[in-house]
């Protein structure tokens, strides 16, 4: 069920009539392109999610999706808006949804349920593998999407998010790219390959990257138990049934002239991989627990030094476009 839409921003209007169009003529569900949100309700909750179309959606045919998950005490807009990863979609065309967590008060400091982290939707073992599941239920019937290309990303806690989803459905799930945030799950079963791209510093404070007890969240004694990413990745090494050693595919440095002039990115990339599946790690230097290339400076002092020395949309976009689910 529909709570609300936004209103298409105006540039669009000629956009959104048409597709208004097409969808009377064919019989076809069709968004019109711009930003939407939508509510649903699961498991006795009302839980809600944003949808970013891009114009390309006006010629027709079935778009992929990046589902985006907010890190742990942030929400949909605040992903969104951090991520910048709208951007991205409008360039290579598919559909950003950005789902909304749950807890907190007053529809912020919402988190996951992502196995063994975070906040209450941890305590209260929300089912939100179900929710996002059901989220993209609800969006196939409002608009014509390919279900072979649905990818899921996040950002800590919401990187984890998107590790149990690909985990536990990954029968809907075609690659998973997880930033700052290794998986947290106490039972590790994927039913199928799934191709695996990670994105983490060495330098994250917070999500640490050799895993360990992390600061308190700021103003409680709530801390976070992280794994060890590289202990993460030979899970899915070994079920993806890659090589044990990887292969540097790329070294980057920073701009000699940019603030993050010292910042390194390391790509380290496992294959062949059954099934045709890929697990890459993009091992950071310099950064601290960000989104790399999304906005610069946000909440410094918590999250430490952003940087541009790899732009993680671009990155994590040009792997998905690479694999499909059969």
């Amino acid at each position: 069920m529909v709570d609300r839409e936004s209103r298409v921003v105006s540039p669009l209007q000629f956009f959104a009539a048409f597709t208004l169009v097409v969808a009377a003529t064919t019989g076809q569900a069709a968004l019109a392109p711009g930003d939407h949100e939508f509510s649903i309700r699961h498991d006795g909750l009302r839980r809600s999610y944003l949808v970013h179309v891009p114009a390309q959606a006006t010629a027709g045919g079935r778009l992929p999706i990046v589902l985006n998950f907010h890190g742990g005490g942030a929400n949909a807009k605040i992903q969104k808006r951090y991520s910048r990863m709208d951007e991205t979609a409008a360039r290579k065309g598919f559909l950003a949804v950005y789902p909304n967590g749950t807890g907190g008060f007053a529809g912020r400091l919402l988190t996951w349920n992502a196995g063994a982290c975070c906040g209450s939707a941890a305590a209260k073992r929300v089912d939100d593998v179900g929710f996002v599941l059901a989220v993209l239920d609800d969006l196939a019937r409002r608009t014509d999407i390919d279900q072979s290309r649905v990818y899921a990303t996040g950002l800590s806690n919401g990187s984890m998010m998107a590790y149990r989803l690909a985990a536990e459905a990954s029968d809907r799930i075609a690659a998973v790219a997880g930033v700052a945030g290794a998986m947290a799950l106490r039972r590790f079963r994927p039913a199928n390959p799934v191709p695996v791209m990670h994105v983490h510093s060495v330098d994250d404070g917070r999500a640490l990257y050799g895993g360990g007890l992390a600061p308190a969240f700021p103003w409680t004694n709530t801390r976070a138990q992280h794994p060890p990413v590289e202990t993460m990745l030979e899970k899915w090494v070994a079920h993806d049934g890659c090589p044990g050693k990887a292969q540097i595919t790329a070294t980057i440095k920073g701009r000699p002239d940019a603030a993050d002039a010292a910042h390194t990115a390391t790509r380290y990339t496992y294959a062949p991989c059954r099934a045709h599946t890929e697990v890459v790690l993009w091992k950071l230097t310099g950064a601290g627990h960000v989104w790399p290339g999304g906005q610069q400076n946000y909440l410094r002092w918590l999250l430490g030094p952003g940087t541009t020395v790899i732009d993680a949309n671009n990155e994590i976009w040009e792997f998905f476009a690479r694999f499909r689910r059969d």
